[in-house]
C-alpha cells in the first residue's frame, strides 16, 4: 500500500532545520503561516521571521531587500498569492537582479479543492517559469520536497518551489538523491515515455504499470526541475521511444507540456500528447476535481496509446503514395 505525507509539512520541517543550521535564512510569510508550516520557523527564531499579512507584493519586496543585504530569504504563501499578485516585484525586484530569495508555495493546482476556483493556481509555473534565472522546481512527494528545499537554500539564486495541500503519494526512499536540472528516470520501455512532475508523477507509473499489462513498455522521467529543463533527457527519450506524453497539474499553455514540445522541436519532433488542464475548475474534493478534469492515471494511458498510435509507420508499409493520381 503506498504511503502519503504532506509536501508542505515537510516543507516546515526541513526549513527550520536550515534555520538550526544557517544563522543568516531568514523566513517571510503571508498571514499563512500554519497553512505552510512556516510558524515553525517563526516559533523558533522570532527575529529572523517576519509575517507581512496580506500584502504578497511588499513580502515579496522586502524578501529582495534582505536578500540584497546578505541573508537567504525564503518567502512563503499559497501559490495564487505567490506568483500572480506579486509578479511585478518578482520579476523587477528579485529576478532581474537575480537575488537570493527562494519563494516556496503551497495549495498550487485544483487540488486546493475546497478553497475553489480563485485559490486554484494553474497558472503559476508558465508565469515563473518566464523569468530568466529562476530556478522552477515541482517536487513529486515529501522525500523529493526535502531535498530540493536544501539545494535551493544552498544554490545562490532565485527560485519557485511549488508544492500542494493535500498529503501526496510517496514515490522516492529517504536516502533519495535530488540533483538541480537533471530528470530522473523512474522506469525504462522502449515503445513510449511519460513525462509528469509533481502529482501526476504517481498517475504516471500507475499508468506505466497498467500499459505493461497490454504490451506497451513506458519510460517514466519525473520532471522536477522545469527550469532549467534536462533537455538531454527528453530528447534522448523522443530518439530512443519515438512518442512522449506529458502530465502535469497546470494548464496546458506555459507548463511541462509547452516546455517538452520546445525541446522536441528543437532537437527531436515525435508525436506529443499532453494530460493537463485546459480551463478553470471549481470547488470539490482533490479527488473529484482530478477524476473531473482528466488528471488521473487512466487518462495518462489513453494518451500514451494515442501517442503510440501516431508513431510514423515504416517506410512503404501504409503510407499514401506521393505519385499524382
Amino acid at each position: 500500500m503506498t504511503t502519503a505525507a504532506s509536501t508542505r509539512e515537510t516543507y516546515g520541517k526541513t526549513l527550520l532545520e536550515l534555520g538550526r543550521e544557517n544563522p543568516d535564512i531568514v523566513v517571510l510569510g503571508g498571514d499563512l503561516n500554519k497553512s505552510t508550516f512556516i510558524h515553525l520557523f517563526a516559533q523558533e527564531f522570532p527575529k529572523r521571521f517576519f509575517d507581512m499579512g496580506p500584502a504578497e507584493q511588499n513580502m515579496m519586496s522586502i524578501a529582495a531587500g534582505l536578500a540584497s543585504s546578505g541573508k537567504t530569504a525564503f518567502a512563503s504563501t499559497f501559490a495564487v498569492f505567490g506568483s500572480g499578485r506579486p509578479y511585478d516585484q518578482i520579476r523587477i525586484g528579485i529576478s532581474q537582479p537575480h537575488l537570493n530569495v527562494k519563494i516556496v508555495v503551497t495549495h498550487a493546482g485544483i487540488t486546493a479543492g475546497d478553497d475553489g476556483m480563485s485559490a486554484q493556481s494553474i497558472e503559476d509555473l508558465a508565469l515563473m517559469c518566464a523569468l530568466p534565472g529562476f530556478t522552477v522546481i515541482v517536487p513529486a512527494d515529501a522525500p523529493e520536497t526535502a531535498r530540493a528545499v536544501r539545494e535551493a537554500a544552498a544554490t545562490y539564486g532565485p527560485f519557485y518551489i511549488r508544492l500542494s495541500r493535500s498529503a501526496t503519494p510517496v514515490v522516492h526512499q529517504n536516502d533519495y538523491s535530488f540533483q538541480i536540472g537533471k530528470a530522473e528516470q523512474l522506469r525504462d520501455g522502449p515503445d513510449a515515455t511519460i513525462i509528469a512532475c509533481g502529482i501526476m508523477v504517481k498517475a504516471a507509473l500507475d499508468a506505466s504499470e497498467s500499459l505493461a499489462q497490454e504490451g506497451i513498455r513506458c519510460r517514466v522521467l519525473n520532471m522536477a526541475t522545469l527550469q532549467p529543463v534536462d533537455a538531454e533527457a527528453i530528447a534522448t527519450a523522443a530518439r530512443e521511444t519515438g512518442a512522449i506524453v506529458t502530465a502535469e497539474e497546470h494548464l496546458r499553455h506555459g507548463g511541462l507540456g509547452s516546455i517538452v514540445a520546445q525541446v522536441l522541436g528543437e532537437h527531436c519532433p515525435v508525436p506529443l500528447e499532453m494530460v493537463a488542464l485546459d480551463r478553470y475548475a471549481e470547488s470539490g474534493r482533490a479527488e473529484q476535481l482530478l477524476e473531473k478534469y482528466g488528471l488521473t492515471a487512466e487518462k495518462v494511458a489513453a494518451a500514451v496509446r494515442r501517442a503510440v498510435g501516431r508513431k510514423a509507420r515504416p517506410s512503404g508499409k501504409g503510407r499514401p503514395s506521393s505519385r499524382r493520381r
